[in-house]
């Protein structure tokens, strides 16, 4: 044979193959892969991202899908670990052959699977992790949807300067990424206010007892105490402790995830009330469907969604919106689509935009939350706010 007809034949097999694989990414349902820690430390948040994935997923299929056919959501538990997390990834995208990936939870777990997404080419969007450095590294294919840990604390600025005019702090801080980079955004904050910072102390999320901890503060008596937590039982843990040796500062706030969470106030009881944290969502935000949403999520899971539920369901939007405008459901198309996008959600605004050292980083406002009657209530700033903060804090 000769070698242009060698040539000729090895060209049609491998468009045959090209065939056939584009055949899998075009079956009758377009399968979406979804990271989440499931088990773990993490599992409280992982299962309302799972409930949330669902929801959205179930609302557009019955809505006619993309394109008349039907998301296959395939859902992989992380365990809260980065290892699991590369495995879970690499198995999605080899033998699932999914076209695209959402989640992300742990910082750790995520900049495990950002890598693999970048190695694989294939488009993952984070839509809880914090850490600074996941969009940081300029991967082509990687994108989030929440802030950074660093912008949680934005909102305090003006409420520090308005409203709690403190002068003293102590900081108390989980010893991970995630506490690193809050107690880094606060001290942006501290710097601007001319906050004296009188005791800074890590702690390791196994602690248990944190009253020899919390005993060292109240010797200092400072106006504020501000915590970085994202573990829910360190979260509850120091405010039952605190109120135990009777800890009663004149404003008492942690950086949202722990204290955001409805298990909070369930397990604290009224050691939580008039309690303040940043955050980035609440039913009562001023966004197009998040009163709707909640109320589904509600009436459906008999449980409060709370922010990492808003991201989940928001992240489903996004990826479905990529995916219409997608000019083929490639990896590389539903990228590009991605980075395109321009569009309101229940969580806020998504737009992919670069600005310091972040790129594909979606920007949006925070707000101040506070523990009154039971409820957590926006009280921050003023014009969204669902109730009149308390301040200073009743002993």
């Amino acid at each position: 044979m000769k070698k242009p007809d060698r040539l000729l034949r090895m060209f049609w097999l491998q468009a045959f193959l090209s065939i056939l694989m584009v055949g899998t990414v075009f079956a009758d349902n377009i399968k979406v892969g979804v990271l989440l820690p499931l088990t773990g430390k993490l599992a409280g948040a992982g299962e309302i991202e799972q409930k949330s994935f669902v929801m959205a997923v179930d609302e557009i299929n019955a809505a006619g899908g993309v394109a008349g056919r039907k998301i296959d959501l395939i859902i992989e538990d992380t365990a809260t670990k980065p290892d699991v997390g590369g495995a879970a990834i690499e198995k999605l995208i080899s033998q699932d052959r999914v076209i695209v990936v959402g989640g992300g939870c742990s910082s750790p777990v995520t900049r495990t699977v950002a890598a693999k997404a970048q190695e694989l080419e294939v488009p993952f969007l984070i839509n809880t992790a914090s850490a600074e450095e996941l969009t940081e590294t300029k991967r082509k294919y990687v994108f989030r949807l929440n802030p950074p840990a660093s912008e949680y604390s934005g909102i305090l600025v003006s409420f520090l300067t308005k409203v709690a005019r403190v002068k003293t702090v102590a900081i108390l801080y989980e010893n991970t990424g995630f506490g690193r980079f809050g107690v880094k955004g606060f001290y942006k904050v501290r710097r601007k206010l001319n906050l004296r910072v009188i005791i800074k102390r890590g702690y390791d999320a196994s602690t248990l007892d944190f009253r020899p901890l919390l005993a060292m503060v109240k010797a200092r008596n400072p106006d504020l105490v501000y915590i970085v937590s994202h573990n829910i039982l360190n979260a509850t843990l120091l405010m039952q402790q605190a109120d135990e040796l009777s800890l009663h500062p004149r404003l008492f706030l942690g950086s949202a995830a722990g204290f955001t969470l409805p298990e909070f106030q369930e397990y604290t009881g009224d050691a939580s009330e008039y309690a303040y944290s940043s955050t980035i969502w609440s039913p009562s935000v001023p966004y197009p469907g998040t009163g709707s949403f909640y109320d589904r999520f509600v009436a459906k899971y008999g449980t409060y969604p709370g922010y990492h539920g808003a991201q989940a369901y928001a992240a489903m939007y996004v990826i479905t919106d990529a995916l219409k405008r997608a000019k083929s459901f490639t990896p590389i198309d539903v990228r590009d689509a991605l980075a395109g996008t321009d569009m309101m959600t229940v969580f806020g605004p998504v737009k992919f935009i670069s600005y310091g050292k972040k790129t594909q980083q979606n920007r949006l406002p925070t707000y101040l939350a506070q523990w009154i009657n039971g409820r957590l209530e926006i009280v921050w700033p003023r014009e969204v706010a669902t109730a009149r903060y308390v301040y200073p804090a009743p002993n």
